[in-house]
């Protein structure tokens, strides 16, 4: 890989000569740019200038015939501005619908499914989508998916397992519910805790332009600052409106601290979309604060059903399989890279960099302070638990309840 400042002479030299040049004298700057570097070029130049690597590869044969024989004719026509292969999209309307349909989880073929992860190669993509009447490549599929918002993602294991015997039937019965609730334009909200981050000056993975030897100062060892404390980003992500609440907590995360998040979601960003609905489906884990084995955040969320006058449907991810939860993929990873390379140095830095957050497909999150205290090692007895209205479902009523708001 060439060096930074190598990639920067490059693009300062391309955005000077880019108004001067031609289709074909750019991509032969480029080419020579790409020679004279050597090993590496090609990567270094198309990431300077943004021109594909196979274009400094048409130009780079162009230019080493030409030193070959210098009196071979150059080619008088050029392409006009905007001419050239159009995208596959516009040639085929359908085809994103198509690969859509294909990546969804479990319910392949089922384009409504809102919870969905890749589970095919490219390559099977192709071929699936070519007898589909969808011609179309291994690479093409790489970069839509890439343009979706989708990316290679190894297996992970965890200590609870990810081989319950009805994990499967778990997903497709969550899948079921999310229809029918965004069917009767209800409202649907994954839930969890990101992780915990240190305030202050300390090392953020991740890398940002700066200029060249001058790479922010942080603390060699990260020892948590008692005065800062630390950050507990909770998030809420409403699945039909991509939009997302984060409260940052500064106390413990605790089933309180996770219900009173959700509640400041409705007050603020829910009850505005939603100010005829009757019912909440929240997708939560199967462990942390939201536990589904927690008597807690039962207690919890009885108490915010009975705040907002909803009916509260809950369904748990299985153990292992937490990485699902459609908040992780469609809010938390988009937050890390918003803030990465970046030292976290106050709270109200962290709620800054949190609602600064956006996608192309248009994701909007606010985000707030949350400065209470949250009591932990509170016991719920078995009279409290009777207290709830809660409906243990069907199938597996320990993952899938409801709990419906107390007449007051």
């Amino acid at each position: 890989m060439q060096d930074a400042a190598i990639v920067e002479g490059i693009r300062r030299k391309f955005l000077f000569l880019s108004p001067v040049l031609d289709e074909r004298s750019r991509r032969q700057w480029a080419a020579a740019e790409a020679l004279e570097l050597g090993w590496g070029g090609t990567s270094a130049v198309s990431l300077a200038t943004g021109l594909a690597r196979d274009t400094i590869r048409v130009g780079v044969q162009e230019v080493l015939e030409r030193a070959v024989d210098p009196r071979r004719p150059i080619e008088p026509r050029l392409r006009r501005r905007g001419g050239g292969h159009k995208r596959l999209v516009d040639h085929d309307p359908q085809l994103l619908a198509a690969l859509d349909a294909l990546v969804e989880p479990l319910t392949r073929g089922d384009p409504q499914s809102p919870l969905r992860w890749t589970c095919k190669s490219t390559r099977k993509l192709a071929e699936e989508l070519t007898r589909q009447n969808h011609p179309i490549g291994p690479r093409t599929i790489a970069e839509l998916l890439r343009s979706e918002g989708y990316s290679l993602q190894a297996n992970r294991k965890t200590r609870e397992g990810g081989a319950h015997p009805d994990r499967n039937a778990q997903f497709l019965y969550i899948n079921a519910q999310v229809q029918k609730v965004q069917k009767r334009e209800q409202p649907v909200v994954s839930v969890d805790t990101k992780k915990k981050e240190l305030v202050g000056d300390f090392k953020n993975g991740g890398r940002e332009w700066h200029p060249q030897g001058q790479p922010p100062d942080v603390r060699v060892h990260d020892f948590i600052d008692k005065k800062l404390g630390k950050a507990i980003p909770y998030g809420v992500y409403e699945l039909t409106t991509n939009s997302g609440w984060v409260s940052v907590g500064i106390d413990h995360d605790t089933a309180q601290f996770a219900t009173a998040s959700i509640l400041r979601w409705w007050r603020e960003m829910g009850s505005v979309r939603f100010p005829r609905a009757e019912q909440l489906m929240i997708t939560a884990d199967g462990g942390g604060s939201n536990s589904s084995r927690s008597r807690l955040w039962k207690v919890a969320l009885q108490q915010l059903a009975d705040e907002t006058k909803l009916k509260l449907a809950v369904c748990h991810f299985p153990p292992g399989t937490s990485k699902w939860n459609k908040i992780e993929h469609r809010l938390f990873c988009y937050i890390t890279g918003n803030w990465r390379g970046q030292p976290l140095v106050s709270h109200q830095a962290i709620v800054s960099l949190i609602a600064a957050t956006t996608t192309t497909s248009g994701l909007v999150v606010r985000a707030a302070l949350d400065t209470n205290t949250y009591e932990t090692g509170i016991k719920v007895t078995d009279s409290d638990l009777a207290k709830l209205r809660l409906t243990p479902a069907r199938f597996h009523g320990d993952w899938n309840y409801t709990i419906s708001p107390r007449r007051m």
